[in-house]
């Protein structure tokens, strides 16, 4: 069974995505796994572009299909911050209470409060792939040429995916992490911190990407 790597070093995303890709023939492994302990920084401009990044990254010193993404919040009334900021908002040490503390503080007296969950989901596939088993889209998947971020030969599949929420002042929920606690869904009246696994993963960016990349890999990997 060939393995993809998932860069990331967060095992709250490493479950969500080895959960919704459960049932194809691959093995989602995280970096440690393959021996990789660093991920360079995420300096790009785009969700994509820092997708990419760690994607890259990964396939580079591992030769192993890399799988990557590039999450954040997009609140309205913050001109779209923290967005590809969104894990350093309150500073690099990645903290998810000191950032839910800073976006409270932020929105104090704010009255409009409509945020977006944001999903860049990419896959990095060595020129060993025959780009006739590729598909350039499929559903909300892009085969994306001549990225500059991505090696020569390499194909990028790239998928997008978002869900609409308000933020609240009160965090409420003990699972999910980063902004889940204060990310509210008025439509079930609970926030992503109140979610089961399962449950967020059918209603999460995250899991209607990598849902969407899944399709696309599903036909490549056929048979």
């Amino acid at each position: 069974m060939p393995r993809f790597v998932f860069a990331t070093f967060n095992p709250g995303k490493l479950r969500e995505v080895a959960g919704i890709l459960d049932g194809l023939p691959v093995q989602v492994v995280g970096p440690r796994d393959v021996g990789l302990l660093t991920v360079p920084p995420e300096d790009g401009d785009t969700f994509l572009d820092n997708a990419v990044i760690k994607a890259v990254h990964a396939w580079t010193r591992t030769g192993l299909p890399a799988l990557a993404d590039d999450s954040g919040l997009v609140v309205e009334a913050l001109d779209g911050a923290p967005g590809v900021h969104s894990a350093r908002f309150a500073g690099e040490a990645q903290d998810d209470a000191a950032n839910i503390d800073k976006l409270v503080d932020a929105l104090r007296g704010v009255a409009d409060r409509r945020a977006r969950f944001v999903c860049c989901a990419v896959c990095i596939l060595g020129p060993e792939w025959a780009t006739g088993r590729i598909p350039e889209t499929s559903g909300e998947v892009r085969l994306i040429a001549g990225h500059p971020g991505v090696p020569e030969g390499c194909h990028l599949l790239a998928a997008h995916g978002e869900v609409a929420g308000r933020i609240i002042d009160q965090p409420m929920g003990t699972d999910g992490f980063g902004y889940d606690p204060v990310f509210f869904l008025d439509e079930l009246g609970r926030t992503f911190a109140q979610l089961g696994r399962d449950e967020k993963n059918g209603l999460s960016h995250r899991g209607r990407a990598f849902r969407a990349l899944r399709q696309a890999l599903e036909g490549m990997l056929a048979p």
